[in-house]
């Protein structure tokens, strides 16, 4: 892909997301992560039914009629986007690649952080930090993180969570909104997600394709695992071969929503051929209550 036609789908993808972050997201982004805490605004005189406990005793004794203070609540905060660039995400078998819809989901989550005046930041891994992006904020500092989310090309094709997660809580000393995207085809992080859920607000978004699930019976055909490059000749049209297939699916499923939920951070499952936007609506709503 040259540099016009990167650009080209950076523009693409900044349409479709921003107007999502601008008319949909924005408002339950907000009310879905506090800021750090209140902090002084103003002060103005008082009004029926202010509280006497914000009246202001020196303003008030200077001009001899009551002032309170004006707290608001202090917005700032750090988005950091945790995403899986493992040979496991350029897989897809309908409309298109896992990695795909979760450059779309990670554009729509900047953009949705930009409108608030909030910093992010970018971590890309593999079984190893592919790429780190210190948090800022602003416009281009989105759209280069969705370049490198389009066009970076990782050097492992294999994936360790809890490396990644480890990284996270060693770079990131304040608390941050975390959104992992991954399929989360890995096991053996709890540990680390323990700690950097007891630290961040942190979810995980595991997009896949119907087919990490569940094998078609197409007879005997060659598979190649993306991860480790191998290829082996499998007999699909065996049932006990589909249902070890599915089982491991699903363990690993299991897995992801129990270690999450014990740890406090939250979970959502997204395949490439639903909406992902009903889905983040629906986990922004329930979070905001």
């Amino acid at each position: 892909m040259n540099t016009k036609e990167i650009l080209k789908k950076v523009r693409k993808i900044e349409i479709k997301t921003r107007r999502l972050s601008d008319h949909i997201f924005g408002g339950e982004y907000h009310s879905s992560f506090k800021g750090r805490g209140m902090t002084f605004s103003e002060v103005r005189q008082y009004q029926f039914g202010d509280d006497v406990r914000s009246i202001d005793w020196n303003v008030t004794a200077r001009y001899n009629e009551p002032y309170v203070k004006v707290f608001e609540e202090e917005r700032e905060l750090t988005m950091m986007l945790l995403v899986d660039v493992s040979g496991s995400e350029s897989f897809g078998t309908i409309h298109q690649f896992k990695k795909d819809t979760i450059t779309e989901i990670a554009a729509t989550l900047a953009f949705s952080a930009t409108q608030n005046n909030d910093k992010v930041g970018l971590i890309l891994f593999s079984d190893d930090i592919e790429l780190f992006i210190p948090p800022k904020k602003g416009k281009s500092h989105v759209l280069r993180i969705i370049r490198e989310l389009i066009e970076f090309k990782p050097k492992s094709k294999k994936t360790n969570i809890a490396a990644a997660l480890k990284f996270l809580s060693s770079v990131m000393k304040k608390r941050a909104i975390v959104f992992m995207l991954s399929d989360f085809m890995d096991d053996a992080y709890e540990k680390t997600l323990k700690i950097a859920a007891k630290k961040h607000d942190l979810t995980g978004i595991k997009v896949f394709d119907k087919h990490d699930e569940e094998i078609p019976n197409l007879g005997m055909v060659p598979l190649l695992d993306a991860e480790t490059g191998s290829v082996k000749l499998v007999n699909t049209a065996s049932k006990s071969v589909r249902n070890s297939y599915k089982a491991n699916a699903l363990r690993l499923n299991d897995y992801f929503i129990n270690i999450f939920k014990r740890s406090g951070a939250g979970t959502i499952n997204t395949r490439v051929d639903e909406s992902y936007v009903k889905k983040l609506l629906g986990y922004f709503k329930h979070k905001g209550r």
